[in-house]
């Protein structure tokens, strides 16, 4: 079989994204690399960090020495590391529309992304409320954000809104919906035979039934007998702040938390640094670093590139289990 074919996107030019980018040696993968963002700028922030990684337009360059391919999208205005300016904010949209369509039409195996800045976007007037949502809507599908660690993985009922529309947005049906996903991805992309899924609960204590809120007692637990009787392999819901015990995890393949901030701190807390975001519910594998754009450190040669590195492996691995799904 061929090595994977990964197309990595620069993210936010103003941050850290071209700083990370730098830190990749193409060597040390089994795949073919290539860069999609502004050639210029990223040759000149490698050279301001004192990285020797080249850019070619050569699509044999990658993974030969510190060579690797670029895709040479041009800024629409000049870069200053740490200043945003509203008017890149299309540029920045235009590499995820281009890297996704590219991995739809088969070009490439799997997509990586470095960190995006949605504020800057919606100045810019796009309502943008993220990676998962934007890919979603590109392929027409449902998306399920999962994060992994090497421990410990977390995926998420509902992902970028605001704490007060969380038990609104919960229903019988999206989490039977979430969970399906869920499960069909981590069979088909992780290699996971028969996963077990541990869901939390979304009050204190899963509700102590009924005392804390009915959520648990009218939603979550019929989804988890309708998932169970359809030979899905999950148990709960379990309180949130005993489930992420090394006891409580031992046992389990990922967990479902209800909200963003439910189980992301966890994860993060137990592996910054080397978590990855990955989308699924997609026709493509598309991974991601697990932080921010750090504006305070680009072009400063604190920005550390462990993630995206960790992302990348990770395509890789996805895309060589679809290939050989369990």
């Amino acid at each position: 079989m061929p090595d994977p074919r990964i197309i990595i996107t620069s993210g936010e030019p103003a941050g850290i994204g071209p700083d990370i980018i730098a830190g990749i040696n193409p060597e040390k993968f089994k795949a073919h690399l290539t860069v999609l963002g502004d050639r210029k700028m990223l040759e000149t922030r490698a050279r301001s960090l004192g990285s020797e990684i080249s850019f070619s337009d050569d699509m044999t360059s990658s993974g030969d020495g510190d060579n690797i391919q670029v895709i040479d999208l041009p800024l629409a205005s000049p870069c200053v590391p740490g200043q945003l300016d509203k008017n890149n904010a299309e540029y920045v949209l235009a590499m995820l529309q281009h890297a996704c369509e590219a991995c739809l039409q088969g070009e490439f195996d799997a997509m990586v992304t470095a960190p995006v800045h949605k504020e800057v976007i919606n100045r810019a007037g796009v309502a943008f409320t993220g990676h998962t949502e934007f890919l979603a809507d590109i392929c027409n599908a449902k998306p399920v954000m999962l994060l992994t660690s090497e421990n410990l993985r977390v995926a998420l009922v509902t992902t970028h809104l605001p704490l007060r529309s969380v038990a609104d947005a919960i229903s019988r049906e999206l989490i039977i919906e979430i969970v399906s996903i869920l499960d069909r991805d981590l069979r088909s992309r992780f290699a996971i035979e028969n996963p077990h899924i541990k869901v939390c609960g979304l009050n204190p204590h899963a509700g102590e039934n009924g005392i804390l809120g009915n959520e648990e007692t009218d939603i979550i637990i019929p989804a988890i007998e309708a998932l169970q009787s359809s030979g899905i392999n999950l148990s709960g819901p379990y309180p949130a702040d005993t489930l992420f015990t090394a006891g409580m995890l031992a046992d389990a393949d990922a967990v479902l938390a209800m909200y963003h901030d439910q189980g992301l701190p966890v994860l993060k807390y137990s592996g910054f640094h080397n978590a990855v975001n990955t989308t699924l519910g997609l026709p493509i594998i598309r991974t991601s670093v697990d932080h921010g754009t750090a504006l305070d450190l680009a072009g400063t040669s604190r920005a550390r590139a462990d993630s995206l590195l960790t992302a990348i492996d990770s395509a890789i691995l996805q895309t060589l289990c679809a290939r050989n799904p369990a």
